[in-house]
C-alpha cells in the first residue's frame, strides 16, 4: 500500500497527520526545488532496479514501477486540483482511492518510461505554474472531501512532501526485495 498510515480512527485526526507527516518530510525546504529534484531522484531509482522493477515486497504492497504510476495519478490529480483552486472560489476536491487506481489502471504492466515522461511533462507544467503565481493566488482555497480547507501553498508543499514519502518507499521496497533473497 502507498497510503501513509496514523494511528487514530477518526478521519480529520487522519486528515490532519497525514498533512503534517508530509510537511514534515519537506520541513523548511523550497517545495518548488524539492519538486524538481524529484525526476532525477525517480532516474537514480529506476537505473538501480533492474529485473527487480514489478516485484511487490509483500501481498498488498506496491512495487517500484506501481509507486512511480502512484506519482503520476497523484501528479494529475494535483493537476486539476491546482487548476481549480486558482480558477474557482472554494471548489470542492474529491478524494480519490489511491490503491484502487494504481489496481485498475494496471501500473505495474505500465512501460517505466512512458509513466516517466507523463510524470516529467505534468511536473513542468506544474511548476511553471507556481512560478507564475502570485502570492494571493497561492492563500487561495479549495475544500477537500477529507481534508476540509487547503490553500494551493499547502497543496503545493504537501505535493513535495508526498514525493520524498513514494522516493524513500521505493529505496526500502528494494532493499526489502534484495534482503530477501
Amino acid at each position: 500500500m502507498g497510503r501513509v498510515v496514523t494511528a487514530s480512527p477518526d478521519p480529520v485526526t487522519q486528515a490532519a497527520a497525514y498533512q503534517q507527516h508530509l510537511l514534515g518530510l519537506l520541513g523548511q525546504d523550497d517545495p518548488a526545488e524539492a519538486q524538481v529534484s524529484t525526476r532525477a531522484a525517480l532516474l537514480e531509482i529506476l537505473e538501480d532496479t533492474g529485473s527487480d522493477l514489478r516485484i511487490t515486497p509483500a501481498p498488498g504492497e506496491w512495487s517500484v514501477l506501481e509507486l512511480l504510476g502512484h506519482l503520476v495519478d497523484a501528479e494529475i490529480v494535483v493537476s486539476g486540483r491546482y487548476r481549480w483552486v486558482l480558477s474557482h472560489d472554494r471548489p470542492p476536491l474529491l478524494g480519490y482511492d489511491q490503491d484502487r487506481w494504481v489496481e485498475r489502471l494496471r501500473h505495474n504492466d505500465d512501460p517505466p518510461d512512458e509513466l516517466l515522461e507523463v510524470f516529467s511533462t505534468l511536473r513542468t507544467a506544474n511548476l511553471r505554474l507556481w512560478d507564475r503565481s502570485l502570492a494571493d493566488d497561492r492563500q487561495r482555497v479549495a475544500i477537500h472531501a477529507e481534508r476540509g480547507p487547503e490553500s494551493y501553498e499547502l497543496m503545493f508543499r504537501m505535493l513535495a512532501g508526498h514525493d520524498r514519502f513514494h522516493l524513500d518507499q521505493m529505496r526500502r521496497t528494494l532493499a526489502t526485495i534484495r534482503a530477501a533473497r
